[in-house]
């Protein structure tokens, strides 16, 4: 019985969690980044704004620590971390807040789709995060933020695990390292419940609260995976081997 009622008040604390989310990107939207354009300018916006975001996800992963929906924790993290492009397993809908939450700044790569939400189009516009788009176009983009000491997330299997399955990754994120000479700084993410998949709806709630596990692992440097033109598409395969290896949750 106490676990039905615990799982029900997990229920209600993800619904009233979701709620929120919605309307805080909306809040924002509508209220608070219309006043940094107005105010500011190029990157001294663009910082306010990622920072605004990295504290109201920290506000939200709070709350819901402390409904006790879930529980994160995360080690390993440098601490003058900068100039990188994080790769991390993409096991949960909450990855990339968790992650937003706890890194000193973020950039990411966002679907185009995304710009004209109406809840979340005006955050991704202010924060100016990089959206999807051809390579040729979209890697000098992504090299420029990291090498400017940014921090650039991205997932490489390009959407959420198939739960019991192992991971597969596409290789664009090594294939961004290799050709921008870039530190990677891979993250190991593991949640002990199934929650969150692209398979589940928000409402299919574990019978156990579940507990998300960041490890941030040492970093990897993109000097030699291969040289020259001829030997880039061997390198890249090479590396994304390398870091599926790395990220494969339960991997020592």
């Amino acid at each position: 019985m106490a676990t039905q009622l615990n799982r029900l008040w997990r229920l209600m604390g993800t619904a009233l969690g979701f709620t929120l989310f919605g309307l805080g990107g909306l809040l924002l939207s509508l209220c608070w980044f219309p006043l940094l354009a107005i105010c500011l300018r190029g990157e001294r916006r663009r910082i306010l704004a990622q920072a605004s975001i990295k504290q109201s996800f920290r506000l939200f992963m709070g709350m819901l620590k402390r409904l006790g929906v879930l529980d994160y924790r995360v080690s390993g993290m440098p601490s003058a971390l900068q100039g990188a492009l994080i790769v991390a397993n993409h096991p949960s809908l909450l990855d990339y807040v968790i992650l937003a939450a706890e890194l000193p700044v973020c950039d990411c790569i966002v679907k185009r789709a995304l710009w004209h939400n109406v809840f979340l189009g005006g955050v991704v516009r202010a924060a100016d995060y990089i959206p999807n788009g051809e390579a040729e176009q979209l890697l000098p983009l992504c090299i420029e933020r990291v090498r400017r000491g940014g921090l650039l997330l991205i997932f490489p299997e390009g959407t959420r695990t198939t739960p019991g399955e192992p991971i597969r990754l596409q290789r664009g994120a090594a294939q961004l390292a290799l050709r921008g000479q870039v530190t990677l700084q891979p993250v190991r993410i593991h949640c002990s419940e199934r929650f969150l998949t692209k398979q589940d709806k928000w409402f299919h709630v574990p019978q156990r609260k579940p507990i998300f596990t960041l490890e941030f692992l040492p970093q990897i440097a993109a000097t030699g995976w291969g040289d020259g033109e001829q030997s880039s598409g061997l390198a890249a395969r090479q590396l994304t081997r390398f870091l599926t290896q790395v990220l494969q949750p339960g991997t020592p």
